[in-house]
């Protein structure tokens, strides 16, 4: 599956090299957490863009992908394809190994 920048968002911009895409909830304890390791991540590698999606919101995207708890995490490539998918609260050195499949 690939996903573009507008179906993420109105102004979304794709990493260079990678993107993490975050589906949250308002009320989720573990996306919190989750928000903090994507975007230390993303912080320390080049080209790539961490993305937050709430899934109450956007509740089509969330259908088409088939996400059923958040937090649920995508890791696209440079052109979109998601290449990694994984729910619930990811550990830095997970998110950086796939990383390693997306680059």
């Amino acid at each position: 599956m690939q996903l573009s920048a507008a179906d993420l968002g109105e102004d979304v911009e794709l990493g260079e090299r990678a993107t993490l895409v975050q589906f949250s909830t308002a009320f989720c304890q573990p996306c919190r957490a989750t928000r903090r390791v994507l975007a230390e991540v993303a912080a320390m590698v080049a080209g790539v863009a961490h993305v937050e999606v709430d899934a109450e919101q956007r509740l089509e995207l969330v259908r088409r992908l088939e996400i059923l708890r958040t937090p649920t995490v995508l890791v696209l490539d440079g052109a979109g394809r998601v290449v990694r998918r994984a729910a619930g609260q990811p550990r830095r050195a997970d998110v950086i190994a796939a990383l390693g499949e997306a680059c």
